[in-house]
């Protein structure tokens, strides 16, 4: 008997030994995609944490302009108010449209037809000219003081309801919207929950479409106000800049009459009785029947933050009653009520418009921003209880995907404004709301340039710019960095211990951000493991030489607060003040904030920046000469 014995080994090995390789091989792909897909996430949160730090550390420095108040109390053309009498014909009369203007020509009362050419206008980065502006903003104003501080509104089963946050000016944010979601109208309500202006370089467009359909369909769309629309945020945010470049000669009395509009924008939206919408927040002490009550217009920017609140109850000239405005200025409260009466108004306007969210229960000071609350799911279980609500709406707050829900559900953040740092930073998105009142989110993102880009040059670009931000304050705070690096350095040796460095870095910037996590893009690290912190400020040069870097430091620091101050003296929004202005508004400055003074080297420098030679400064070249300017060197190309 014979026996065969076929080895299939040798035949099977190759093929199973390749299926094995390519698993192995799909396996590494797999882990190194994901690895890098995480570190790629990890670069994009905190580069997006750096930017919101940095924003809500501005909004605290906003606060020494506001409590400046010599400025606004001294030039009147500030607190002016436009005449509430002037009508669309007084505009038509007083201002000519020249017959090379090629923009859209408005007549009133507006039509579907007027918002169409507008939008075609802007699309195509045309301005309408500053009659139309005058004679809009006047109707506008004429409408919104019908309406109540609180519009109610209601759902049928024909209708969504569509709500936006904050757009900051994006206006392709806005129209992306129209296109996607349809443009106003009954049958396609909205809310706009204010911030419409400021950051963005297209806010006066944004605004004169939303207020022409505002005309056009006073019942189907509804603006609440946000912190934004407010004359100080303006200055410093560049608002005012945009209006006065755009409309040179009408800036300053469009500028006046946006304001007593601003002041008339209504302060909440509640849908079905169920859903509350306003920009900020909330507090333990928030009271909607006393907001409904008072007089909205007559608190025009209040200064956001608690710590002037006893300041203000004890303001008292000459027996009258004081408030301090968000401006800082201190004068009549145009009313006859008692101080504790007009300080409560002021406080509930602050909280709706400037408080966050958190996750801890109980209403704690708004310390990020420095004014407001944060408020707990306690503090929105409460207020719900008492006017029997389920849903709050509010924007105010970043968001990378364009919307955020905490509390259970029961809070939801809505950011419309997508790439808001930076090219693709973050979505934006938008509410649909149906008669079930169940929220339907849907996102987009602008896009001019990304779609070019791969994911890692898209993190790579929003880390560049938050990294230069950052390394931008690190070196308006260089002396007192340096002061603090030296309390652990105890041996001059120029290094310490991360822990030291990142403890330093904290304590003077207050950013709260990831320092240990930074610290390869920050500081250089010595062989064993320690930082040489000098190396914080080695890749930081001044655009032009001094022999003062203290003082180029301080103006570095504070050159957002010198453009308001300077925006306010430059009554005729020409750009250019006197040296003698400046020199005296900076003094007083420096003085209110107890800043160490320069002044032969001041003088030295300011007049340098005279290239006219005719003892007027252009602000916008005293910025550029002392902006701090990044570059990526070694150290001995320093």
């Amino acid at each position: 008997m014979c026996v065969f014995i076929v080895d299939y080994t040798t035949s099977m090995c190759t093929p199973l030994l390749s299926v094995l390789t390519a698993i192995r091989a799909a396996i590494l792909i797999q882990n190194w995609y994901r690895f890098t897909k995480a570190r790629l996430e990890t670069r994009r949160r905190y580069s997006l944490s750096i930017f919101q730090s940095i924003e809500y550390a501005d909004e605290q420095d906003q606060l020494q302009v506001c409590n400046f108040h010599f400025f606004l109390y001294k030039h009147p053309g500030v607190s002016q108010v436009v005449d509430e009498g002037l009508s669309l014909t007084e505009f038509e009369n007083k201002i000519d449209v020249p017959d090379s203007y090629y923009g859209p020509r408005l007549s009133f009362p507006l039509t579907v037809e007027d918002a169409n050419a507008l939008l075609h206008a802007f699309r195509n980065e045309q301005l309408l000219h500053a009659r139309y502006v005058l004679q809009l903003l006047c109707e506008t104003r004429r409408v919104l003081k019908e309406m109540p501080n609180i519009t109610h509104l209601s759902t049928s089963y024909s209708k969504e309801i569509t709500v936006c946050g904050d757009l900051h000016g994006n206006l392709d944010d806005l129209l992306l919207i129209f296109y996607k979601n349809g443009l106003p109208s009954e049958q396609n309500p909205y809310v706009f929950n204010g911030d419409f202006v400021d950051r963005g370089k297209n806010s006066m467009e944004i605004l004169i479409i939303l207020f022409a359909f505002l005309l056009i369909y006073p019942n189907d769309l509804h603006l609440n106000r946000g912190n934004h629309e407010d004359y100080i945020m303006n200055l410093r945010y560049g608002f005012t800049k945009e209006v006065s470049k755009k409309y040179k000669d009408h800036g300053k009395l469009i500028l006046c009459l946006l304001r007593d509009v601003f002041s008339w924008l209504p302060l909440a939206t509640i849908i079905d009785s169920k859903v509350l919408i306003l920009h900020g927040g909330i507090s333990d002490t928030t009271d909607l029947d006393f907001l409904n009550a008072l007089e909205r217009n007559e608190l025009k920017e209040r200064i956001p933050t608690t710590r002037l609140s006893k300041h203000i109850a004890n303001q008292n000239v000459a027996g009258k009653t004081q408030h301090i405005s968000s401006s800082g200025s201190t004068e009549p409260s145009g009313s006859n009520l008692p101080p504790d009466h007009a300080l409560e108004e002021w406080k509930q306007i602050l909280d709706i418009l400037w408080s966050d969210p958190r996750s801890q229960n109980g209403c704690t000071p708004n310390k990020s921003r420095g004014g407001g609350c944060y408020f707990g799911p306690d503090v929105t279980a409460k207020l719900f209880e008492r006017y029997n609500l389920k849903m709050l709406i509010r924007s105010h707050e970043f968001k990378p995907e364009g919307y955020e829900i905490s509390h259970d559900g029961k809070v939801i953040t809505i950011f419309s404004a997508s790439n808001y740092y930076e090219e693709g930073s973050n979505r934006g998105a938008y509410i649909k709301l149906n008669p079930e009142l169940i929220p339907r989110f849907v996102q987009y993102q602008v896009s001019k340039y990304t779609r070019r880009q791969n994911l890692q040059e898209r993190v790579g670009t929003i880390e560049s710019s938050a990294l230069k931000s950052l390394r931008e304050k690190i070196y308006a705070h260089r002396s007192e960095l340096t002061s603090a690096f030296a309390q652990y350095d105890l041996n001059s040796t120029g290094r310490i211990s991360v822990s030291d460095w990142a403890a330093a870095m904290e304590s003077v910037l207050q950013l709260e951000l990831p320092w240990r996590m930074l610290r390869a893009q920050l500081v250089q690290m010595t062989p064993n493991g320690e930082a040489d912190y000098m190396s914080c400020f080695y890749d930081l040069k001044i655009g032009q030489p001094t022999k003062e870097p203290a003082l180029v430091e301080t103006l570095c620091r504070y050159r957002r607060d010198l453009e308001i101050i300077f925006n306010i003296i430059d009554k005729d929004h020409s750009g250019l003040i006197s040296l003698e202005e400046f020199g005296q508004t900076w003094k007083l400055f420096a003085s209110h904030l107890g800043i160490d003074m320069y002044d032969e080297s001041l003088d030295k420098l300011v007049l340098s920046i005279d290239y006219n030679k005719d003892g007027h400064i252009d602000f916008n070249e005293f910025l550029e000469a002392f902006h701090v300017v990044h570059r990526l060197e070694k150290k001995a190309n320093s």
